[in-house]
């Protein structure tokens, strides 16, 4: 799903009443999962590839509208746990980011460099941050002076730089939006704590908005983020088989508090470095929204996180603007009363037929018509993105069967999405079956006992293309257990998968 492949796709047919083009169809899953992808991001109008800037896509309204949902939500969880918000520079310059070498190792490849101002060539190259650890170290230095001003709760929503060789629009681009938390702490507890209390609260806010289970475990030495003690992390599994990392939370120990003079006097007066973390999510899990609820259809969008959660679609008969609209408007009204995010689709220039096909692709979970015989017999059509399921409703007790409806949209998706996940899920003492169960068309998660050989990992890698997604919180006993590679004894149950 290469940027180069998305170019040239159509947007969805447009037309009028009369002879109009119905929205096109995408390619569907099964005959190639990569382009119905591209067709999803393209013809949903979630983003558009930006001329002459490969890697970066231009994020559209309704795709924003997806991440500013997200961003709410989350934000108001963060606060909850006591973070306040910050705003740190874009730009790093080179001698500060050098100063933490296993991190600058991490991230040489990746790293954009601002070489000039205007015409003048800058004396020293500025970074554009690929995450902030470096520019938000330095301030906590400057900022932290004794025990008492523990701990530092800072987030901040920003973008980030990162030069990646191949790109797939929210999975993987040059350009991406994240928050990206940063704490300090007095003790190596407290910073073990807020790690996995953060790790904690990604998990709940995934699972609860946008119904994607994920499994929560420690990722392995080769997979941490480059400069941390520990990395967390949670995985999901996409529709084709393969995993996201859906969000990370890294305990960084005093490793970037010793680089960058992070030291407080402690309340034995004795001056001693901080214990620090650093965490984030960022735009993909809009691309993992995609892939985990996505059909033939379209995007399929959990009701907590939808933009619109009901669009309502009058049938236009006759003077309809004069007899429909206004119930339609006035339907409108008690939803968004009542807290729904309604969507009234009043627009002439296209055919009830033709909405029905575009909102079904933008995946808004509830549909509502309603036209002249429905007025009549005062009720409505509903219709459900998610199974298609329609019923004719009273307009009498409206507004809480459309709540009752995507409270069930949101429980059955996530129900759905875990049953998937566990019928891809595997478990293996054996490199043979593991190595057929990698190569089957939609591959899932393995569980297997492991011995954590970083050298062997590497080989397992290299030979099937699998990688450590995490050593899961939940999982069989590896107690007894030979590594299903070594056959040395297991010390660890390892979760494998093909990810993006």
């Amino acid at each position: 799903m290469s940027e180069q492949q998305g170019k040239g796709q159509g947007q969805q047919g447009k037309g009028g009443a009369k002879g109009e083009a119905f929205v096109t169809a995408i390619t569907s899953q099964t005959e190639d999962y990569s382009r119905w992808y591209l067709d999803v991001v393209l013809r949903a109008e979630l983003a558009d590839y930006t001329p002459g800037l490969k890697g970066c896509m231009t994020i559209r309204p309704y795709g924003y509208a997806i991440w500013e949902r997200i961003q709410q939500l989350l934000d108001a969880r963060l606060k909850a746990t006591g973070h306040v918000n910050a705003y740190f520079p874009l730009f790093i310059p080179e001698s500060l980011l050098m100063k933490e070498a296993e991190h600058v190792e991490g991230f040489a490849p990746e790293v954009a460099w601002v070489t000039h101002g205007g015409k003048e060539k800058l004396e020293e190259k500025l970074a554009i941050r690929p995450t902030s650890e470096v520019i938000i170290g330095t301030m906590y230095a400057k900022w932290l002076q004794s025990w008492r001003d523990l701990p530092i709760l800072i987030n901040q929503w920003a973008n980030v730089v990162r030069w990646e060789k191949v790109t797939r629009p929210f999975l993987r681009t040059t350009e991406f939006l994240w928050q990206e938390g940063h704490t300090v702490h007095e003790t190596e507890v407290e910073a073990e704590e807020e790690t996995l209390k953060i790790l904690g609260v990604y998990k709940e806010f995934v699972e609860t908005e946008l119904a994607m289970p994920v499994i929560e475990g420690r990722k392995s030495d080769a997979e941490k983020f480059a400069g941390a003690s520990k990395t967390y992390s949670i995985e999901a599994l996409m529709g084709d088989g393969r995993a996201l990392q859906a969000g990370t939370s890294h305990n960084l120990g005093q490793n970037f508090a010793k680089a960058f003079e992070i030291k407080f006097q402690g309340r034995d007066k004795v001056e001693q470095h901080a214990w620090t973390t650093s965490w984030g999510v960022s735009t993909r899990l809009i691309g993992g929204l995609i892939m985990v609820h996505g059909d033939d259809g379209g995007l399929v969008l959990p009701p907590n996180i939808a933009p619109y959660q009901v669009v309502i679609v009058p049938i236009p008969r006759g003077d309809w603007r004069e007899t429909v609209l206004p119930h339609a408007q006035a339907i409108k009204d008690q939803l968004v009363a009542a807290g729904v995010r309604v969507m009234l689709d009043d627009r002439d220039a296209y055919t009830p037929g033709w909405k029905f096909a575009d909102w079904e692709m933008r995946g808004v979970p509830v549909r509502l018509e309603i036209g002249p015989k429905d007025i009549e017999k005062q009720q409505v059509v509903l219709a459900r993105r998610d199974t298609r399921e329609k019923a004719f409703v009273p307009m009498d007790g409206l507004v809480s069967q459309v709540q009752d409806w995507l409270k069930a949209i949101q429980a059955s998706l996530f129900e759905k999405a875990t049953q998937i996940r566990e019928e891809r899920t595997h478990y293996t003492e054996s490199y043979d079956e593991f190595k057929t169960l990698m190569a089957g068309a939609r591959p899932g998660f393995v569980f297997a006992p492991w011995c954590d050989d970083a050298a062997v990992e590497a080989q397992v890698k290299t030979e099937t293309q699998a990688t450590i997604r995490n050593y899961p919180f939940v999982a069989p006993s590896h107690e007894g257990k030979a590594c299903f590679v070594t056959g040395r004894p297991a010390t660890v149950m390892a979760c494998f998968a093909k990810a993006y």
